[in-house]
């Protein structure tokens, strides 16, 4: 397969910004309505979208196992990887759905400090969101084998699709119709289900197999299990984190909030390159052409290591500016000079962690991968955090945290790509 890393990211980073894009505007829409139902739609999504984050594995984990049997000329056996993911998708999805019935009510006013109009309004709109999960998973699913095979053109078409009836929808579910918090997440099902529907469509003309094997389903999930533990742990860390700055003061708080949230977006741009790392290396492994592969991963390496030096140039060139867009407030301001540089001399090293990160996950040595980061979380980033309070060090300190977070991370991936043992990892069967 002779196709360049843009050719690849670039129609993968829309699919990843897709999802946080349409959030924003969601969180417009509502914000009118009042601080109630805003309030609402924090708690609600707070509970929903981490859920999401941790069965991401659905789309990385059927992206090496798709891309190594489409890279040894097997299609039909990479469509197939497609259609077991769809079927475990399907059936977490449904798991899900249950549980948040079951719980919604616990869970929002646990979130909400309490029984009160937030958490009842959290409430009404997870339990009508929540009903979109099983077909979320089901894109998910789509993304990883369509990724597989190299077709990220479609995917893109799909989602945005389903983000455009979104769209439309919301807006005229909220005000006009009057459904008001409750009519953000019929959209929200709304668009999912488009979205699901046409990667099924795509799944079934594809001629293959439909029905469910349980062998298939199992070695995914072996494959999921490292992965979920690693985003589990992820999680955690970035919860430590918070849970710290929360007892500094609020301007510290706040610029927290800013900085982090431009480093998860951020992210969502360094990770396309993950994403094409993944279907490069994954298939010309899967073909038996390691030197291709070690090629390919050089080359991921480089565009996600000037993409970084960019963004850093970027971010240093418009603090200025954009810093006083989110706050006005001359001690958040403060504050958030102080991050910025950490948010700045990080991006070059995840240009790189994430690029080889898609090349482990491309050659299935998702196990090593699961390892190094949660030991580069559990001895470096949080333990800075936690010293970061009773040694004063405040928000610098939980930022030296996540940048040594970075550095360990990027040592040990580097050290790995470097040697040969990734090159002959096993894509559980």
């Amino acid at each position: 397969m002779n196709r360049s890393v843009p050719a690849l990211a670039l129609p993968a980073l829309v699919v990843l910004a897709a999802e946080p894009l349409y959030l924003l505007v969601d969180t417009a829409v509502i914000g009118h309505l009042g601080t109630v139902q805003l309030g609402g739609l924090a708690v609600g999504g707070g509970l929903l979208a981490p859920v999401v984050g941790l069965l991401n594995f659905l789309a990385y984990g059927t992206t090496a196992r798709a891309a190594r049997r489409a890279g040894a000329g097997d299609r039909a056996g990479a469509v197939a990887e497609g259609v077991q993911a769809t079927w475990l998708a399907l059936g977490i999805g449904l798991l899900g759905v249950l549980g948040f019935q079951l719980a919604a009510g616990p869970l929002t006013r646990v979130l909400a400090g309490g029984a009160g109009p937030v958490a009842t309004a959290a409430e009404g709109w997870l339990r009508i969101a929540v009903l979109g999960l099983p077909m979320l998973l089901v894109a998910l699913a789509g993304n990883g084998w369509l990724r597989g095979v190299a077709e990220l053109r479609r995917p893109v078409r799909f989602v945005v699709a389903g983000s455009l009836v979104s769209l439309v929808l919301n807006p005229l579910l909220v005000y006009p119709a009057g459904l008001g918090l409750e009519g953000s997440a019929v959209a929200n099902v709304a668009g999912q289900s488009v979205s699901a529907a046409l990667f099924l469509a795509t799944l079934r003309r594809e001629r293959v197999p439909m029905r469910p094997r349980l062998p298939a389903v199992l070695a995914q999930l072996t494959i999921g299990r490292d992965l979920l533990l690693r985003a589990a742990v992820l999680q955690g860390a970035f919860a430590v984190a918070a849970a710290v700055v929360a007892r500094s003061s609020t301007a510290e708080l706040g610029a927290h909030q800013i900085a982090l949230q431009l480093w998860l977006f951020l992210a969502l741009v360094l990770d396309a390159y993950a994403i094409a790392a993944q279907t490069l290396v994954g298939q010309a492994l899967g073909a038996g052409r390691v030197a291709d592969a070690r090629g390919s991963a050089l080359r991921v390496v480089w565009w996600g290591l000037g993409t970084g030096v960019v963004v850093a140039v970027v971010l240093v060139l418009v603090r200025p500016v954009l810093v006083p867009l989110f706050t006005a407030d001359p001690a958040v301001l403060a504050q958030a000079s102080v991050v910025w540089w950490f948010l700045a001399a990080m991006q070059p090293l995840a240009g790189v962690v994430f690029a080889l990160d898609g090349v482990l996950m491309g050659a299935g040595d998702v196990g090593y991968l699961r390892t190094v980061t949660i030991g580069a979380a559990l001895v470096g980033f949080v333990p800075l955090s936690l010293l970061s309070v009773p040694l004063g060090w405040g928000l610098a300190g939980v930022w030296s945290g996540l940048t040594l977070f970075v550095v360990l991370r990027l040592v040990g991936v580097v050290a790995r790509v470097s040697g040969d043992r990734w090159t002959s990892a096993t894509v559980v069967r």
